[in-house]
């Protein structure tokens, strides 16, 4: 599957990879320590930011996986 952006998808794919192989040979057999694809990850994201930016893709009221900046859980 291709990424938002053209730019993008050789990052993804790599990305893609390095998380596949993580977890099959690391996850998989009970080491989940160490992140070895974070930095592909961050590079990826920051390029689908832009990539959104660029085709002006509304992306108010949407959730995304990440820390939540300022914001608060609320109980009901």
């Amino acid at each position: 599957m291709n990424s938002v952006g053209e730019a993008c998808t050789e990052l993804k794919r790599e990305y893609d990879q390095c998380f596949n192989r993580w977890f099959a040979e690391k996850f998989l057999k009970g080491d989940s320590a160490g992140d070895p694809c974070g930095q592909l990850f961050k590079r990826y994201q920051l390029c689908v930011q832009k990539a959104i930016k660029e085709k002006d893709i509304p992306i108010e009221g949407l959730e995304f996986m990440g820390p939540s900046k300022g914001k608060t859980e609320s109980s009901s």
